[in-house]
């Protein structure tokens, strides 16, 4: 007679545990993807948006700002928001805060108001901001379970959501599509979906039998990876992790990253259709392709990140982005300008996912780090836009203005060695340190 397999703490046996964890880690991608995917459909409208309201480079700069005030001021809380009411209820919260916000800002573009739509991007900010700390710490608790470096796959669900929110914009651009309508049905559809996706999230009191932590951490933390992320035990406060020397640099790394990615979200598309005299859907498909070099590389990321380490790896990254945002930026020609946007949306890839995973090193502090890693990280939004929309104003375009991010990323290259593992998570999910 078979023995069934021994309970867990609460009840739970090991394949009910295995079995949870799976459908957990495919919730969590499907969020990323639909998080990518809303960011994507936004993003892939706006030569459409900048006609529509008129707008000069330097008054489209300062509108995507908005966005950013929206996820700087949200962040620093987010920590302590999913500390409080657990991951899948702040995905789902703030998710609906993301969608109301892109609303009220294609409303806005319709009726050519300027005003509403600055009010639409402040809330999408915040909406965007809570989302991606809660997902990316449900998602370091899913690596922790797992026990190897599964973020850039996550990462790269979001690229795969990019990907398709580009190409449905692409498509909605080609057949002239009002933006309200295309982000309206679209949004819908991803707000159900995220309702769909956070019932799988791990439970907030799940918790493995002692000594079964698959990161290696020993029990000091008093708890495992889920019971770390969704409770407040343990954990430090937030001031406390803005004073660690570690988290600030791991910072860094994931601020330049954000810039190099975030730059090409919000110019791309912009670029090729004012830098080549191109159409927008032909904007939109710059973008699209950006995004799907990124998607490839995050894919590759799990593979290298265990061969190589993180920050071989970083170091690598950094190399590519700098190589192709200068083909992008000097080559004259379209096609070869292209090879460019792949080189440079591989080189994206990787920064924001290792570092995610860096910070989630110690279970017991991941949530609040995680938050200062990401406030830190998104203050690239609040410098990015208004920076290269005032570059491209004054120097003739969005193309040489683009040449600025070589900047954070040499900053990124001279700090990727804080990325290294901590040695109670070297055995799981973040590769060895080279």
């Amino acid at each position: 007679m078979t023995t069934p397999p021994s309970p867990l703490p609460g009840g739970q046996s090991a394949v009910s545990a295995a079995r949870a964890v799976q459908a957990a880690t495919w919730s969590v991608f499907a969020v990323f993807f639909l998080n990518g995917f809303n960011f994507a459909s936004w993003a892939s409208r706006l030569p459409a948006v900048r006609d529509a309201l008129g707008l000069s480079e330097g008054s489209m700069g300062l509108l995507l700002l908005f966005a950013a005030v929206g996820s700087l001021l949200a962040l620093p809380l987010a920590g302590m928001v999913v500390q409080r009411i657990g991951a899948s209820r702040a995905v789902l919260l703030f998710a609906a805060v993301n969608v109301t916000g892109l609303v009220v800002a294609v409303t806005g573009v319709s009726q050519g108001s300027v005003e509403v739509v600055r009010v639409g991007l402040f809330l999408f900010g915040i909406g965007t901001g809570v989302w991606d700390a809660a997902m990316n710490i449900e998602g370091a608790a899913v690596e922790q379970r797992l026990g190897k470096a599964i973020m850039p796959r996550f990462h790269a669900g979001f690229s795969f959501g990019t990907m398709a929110g580009a190409g449905v914009g692409a498509l909605a651009a080609l057949a002239a599509v009002p933006v309200q309508w295309h982000l309206a049905v679209a949004l819908a559809l991803s707000l159900v979906g995220v309702v769909w996706c956070v019932r799988s999230f791990l439970p907030a009191g799940d918790v493995h039998a002692a000594g079964a932590t698959p990161s290696g951490a020993d029990d000091a933390a008093g708890e495992d990876p889920a019971t770390a992320v969704h409770s407040s035990k343990g954990a430090r406060s937030a001031l406390a992790a803005w004073r660690e020397p570690r988290t600030l640099l791991i910072g860094l790394v994931v601020l330049a990253a954000a810039l190099t990615e975030g730059a090409a979200n919000d110019w791309v598309g912009l670029a090729v259709v004012d830098g080549f005299g191109t159409s927008d859907a032909m904007g939109a498909v710059g973008l699209g392709i950006f995004l799907t070099a990124m998607t490839g590389m995050r894919l590759l990321g799990t593979g290298l990140l265990d061969r190589f380490g993180r920050v071989a790896v970083l170091r690598i990254s950094a190399g590519l982005a700098f190589v192709g945002l200068l083909v992008f930026t000097l080559v004259p020609n379209l096609w070869v300008a292209l090879v460019g946007v792949v080189l440079w949306g591989m080189g994206a890839a990787l920064g924001f996912p290792v570092g995610m995973s860096a910070a989630s090193d110690d279970p017991a502090h991941a949530a609040v780090r995680v938050s200062v890693v990401s406030t830190i990280g998104y203050s690239a939004f609040f410098v990015g836009p208004p920076l290269i929309g005032f570059l491209a104003e004054h120097i003739g375009g969005y193309r040489p203005a683009l040449l600025v991010i070589a900047v954070p990323l040499v900053i990124g290259l001279l700090v990727v060695n804080a990325a290294k593992p901590l040695p109670t998570a070297a055995g799981g999910g973040g590769g060895s340190a080279h």
